[in-house]
């Protein structure tokens, strides 16, 4: 057990330098282990910890190694594939210096929450190609993020304009949510509503919400946010991880809204 195995390295801790297996089952098993946390497979996570690598081997082959897509490595370490990533990125530029691997880059900065990093490569974008949609839509987004709407508010408007649905609504949604950060709430509200006319983004409805109660239009607001709460756990895995937090948010503002 994993739990025995804790308790033995702590009482002799030169058993793993004297026992080479050993220590290769247990950085095996710990490897398991934060991977099915990570994952919130919390089953497995507690198979893997009270019991011996069986489960962790068990774990490995149904859900780890499941969910790696075909001719990937078998392990990496964490933040490998983004380094790797950047640096193919660094030397196409070297190279060809082109717009969208500038734009590119400054993605991968802005998923980081690199957010300098990534404004400073979105204008090296724009210098190279000044028109092209989608760098204006994130170097907007980046803006937002921040905290400088009002120069936000100009391109993600413009972007708006030329394609309303822009990335399926979400560009639209960076310009509602710069407009409620600038106190126009009439307009941000409804930019929401325009949103959700295609979408059932739960972003959108709670946001839509919050500011409807802000309004005291709090009945408008409790159907939207019970709609949030009704659609949740019927998406698909990456849909459901992805607007958790909305969910939580949305059942905290019902109790505000009653």
């Amino acid at each position: 057990m994993f739990a025995n195995l804790f308790t033995t390295i702590v009482e002799d801790p030169s058993a793993l330098l004297h026992n080479p297996v050993l220590l290769l089952m247990t950085a095996f098993q710990i490897w398991m282990l934060i991977d099915a946390i990570r994952r919130e497979e919390w089953m497995w996570a507690v198979c893997i910890f009270f019991f011996w690598v069986f489960s962790a081997f068990m774990y490995y082959m149904y859900v780890y190694r499941a969910s790696m897509p075909l001719n990937s490595p078998t392990f990496e370490m964490p933040g490998a594939g983004i380094r790797r990533r950047i640096k193919h990125l660094q030397d196409q530029i070297h190279h060809l210096d082109k717009a969208h691997h500038h734009s590119q880059l400054a993605d991968v900065y802005f998923s980081q929450g690199k957010l300098k990093e990534a404004e400073a490569e979105y204008l090296l974008a724009l210098e190279r190609d000044g028109e092209d949609m989608e760098t204006r839509a994130h170097y907007g987004q980046c803006l937002l993020r921040l905290k400088r709407p009002q120069e936000a508010l100009p391109i993600l408007e413009k972007v708006c304009a030329e394609n309303p649905r822009h990335e399926y609504g979400q560009t639209k949604m960076m310009y509602a949510e710069t407009l409620g950060a600038l106190g126009r709430k009439d307009e941000a509200i409804q930019t929401w509503r325009e949103v959700l006319e295609h979408h059932t983004y739960a972003q959108a409805q709670v946001s839509l919400a919050e500011l409807l109660i802000e309004k005291g239009e709090k009945e408008t607001a409790r159907q939207a946010l019970q709609q949030v709460i009704a659609d949740a756990g019927h998406g698909p895995a990456f849909q459901r991880k992805r607007e958790k937090g909305w969910v939580k948010k949305a059942r905290s503002l019902l109790r505000s809204a009653q």
